[in-house]
This record gives C-alpha cells, sequence and structure tokens, in this order.
C-alpha cells in the first residue's frame, strides 16, 4: 500500500506539519497521519518508528526552515537592524506555521540536537550578539534573554494574550525591540545596583 501511494520519510514529514499547523503540533500522531493518507498505520512503519519520531523530524524540518529564514534575513546586517529581522522571522513563522513553531520547541536529545538546525540558531544569535560587544558569561544570559522574550511575547500573542488591551501589539513589539536594543548596548556589569530615578523635592510645608 505505501508504495502505491507514494510515500516517503520525507513525504510524511511535510504532511505531518501541515497537519500540526492545522490541528495543533500536540494532536499530530501516526495514526491521524494515516488517516490523513488513507492507510492503516502499519503502512507508515517502513518510514517512521513511531509517533514520537515523526514529531521529532517535524521538529527537525521547523529548525530547518526557520535557520535559513532567519539567515536570508539577517544577512548583511548589525545591531538593531540584525536583531530586529532575526526576532521578526520568529513571530511572522508562528503567525504562518503555528504547528511547525510549537514543533520547533520541542526537547531534542542531545545527539539529535547537536545534528540539528538548532546550532545554527544558536550561532546567528550570538553572531548578532558579538555586534553589542558582550563578553562571556554575559553573551549567553544575553542569549537566554533573547529567547525567552521572544518565545515568552510569541506564546502570549498567538494564546490571545493581548487581545482585548491596547496598544496595538505590533507597537508593543517594536517597544520591546527597542528596550532590547538599548539594554544590549548598556549591559550591566554584575553587582551593579538598579539605577533610582531622582526623588520630588517634598514641598510640603
Amino acid at each position: 500500500m505505501a508504495a502505491r501511494v507514494g510515500l516517503t520519510t520525507e513525504r510524511l514529514v511535510r504532511a505531518g506539519a501541515e497537519l500540526a499547523d492545522e490541528v495543533g503540533f500536540d494532536q499530530v500522531t501516526a495514526s491521524a497521519l494515516a488517516r490523513r493518507f488513507d492507510v492503516k498505520v502499519a503502512s507508515l512503519y517502513s518510514h517512521l518508528k513511531n509517533s514520537q519520531d515523526l514529531k521529532t523530524r517535524i521538529a527537525l524540518l521547523a529548525l530547518e526552515e526557520l535557520a535559513d529564514r532567519v539567515a536570508a534575513a539577517v544577512a548583511g546586517r548589525a545591531g538593531k537592524d540584525a536583531l530586529a529581522a532575526f526576532a521578526d522571522v520568529y513571530r511572522d513563522y508562528a503567525r504562518e506555521h503555528p504547528g511547525r513553531y510549537a514543533a520547533a520547541q520541542l526537547r531534542l536529545d542531545p545527539q539529535t540536537a547537536a545534528a540539528s538546525a538548532g546550532v545554527r540558531h544558536a550561532q546567528m544569535t550570538r553572531a548578532i550578539l558579538r555586534g553589542y560587544d558582550l563578553p562571556e558569561p554575559d553573551q549567553t544570559h544575553a542569549v537566554r534573554l533573547l529567547g525567552s522574550v521572544f518565545h515568552g511575547y510569541i506564546s502570549l500573542e498567538m494564546g490571545g494574550g493581548f487581545s482585548h488591551s491596547a496598544p496595538d501589539t505590533q507597537e508593543t513589539w517594536s517597544r520591546v525591540l527597542d528596550a532590547l536594543d538599548a539594554l544590549l548596548r548598556n549591559w550591566p556589569a554584575p553587582g551593579t545596583p538598579p539605577s533610582r530615578h531622582p526623588q520630588t523635592a517634598d514641598t510640603r510645608p
């Protein structure tokens, strides 16, 4: 049956990615994919080990697609321009491919992760941060900060968390990127106390 319908691992993984975008990454299973092709689940097992293998392969596909988009977007850019281009790719990809974006967050085993495009993501993030002249370990702290802010904002926005208040989420996104750029250009030294605004003099009698 598999040969008759022309199933291949690549075709199955791409169909699984499309399914993830339609119904959610959590709902992707080998059974659901078999129904999409109108075949028995057993027909998939010459190409996929199980549902977890399918999800892992979708995650690897999403990481590869994202890395290619980021590389194209940041080429020739530096500083805030590179930071904004990088961030916008993630946000746009999540909007276009919500299931694949969720797949890209899947925790991979160390060996799979080391061979994935996740390495390219880390390298490109650090390349952007080198433009801000951050030494280690501050560069690693900044990598974690950017990942937390980007993923946190995107997840909240996609979940409708900002839907019932002003201003527009695009305005906030732009201001967030402004704030991150300012922070990276003025990264605090360890132990630096927070700046304090001068207190207004008390003119009461």
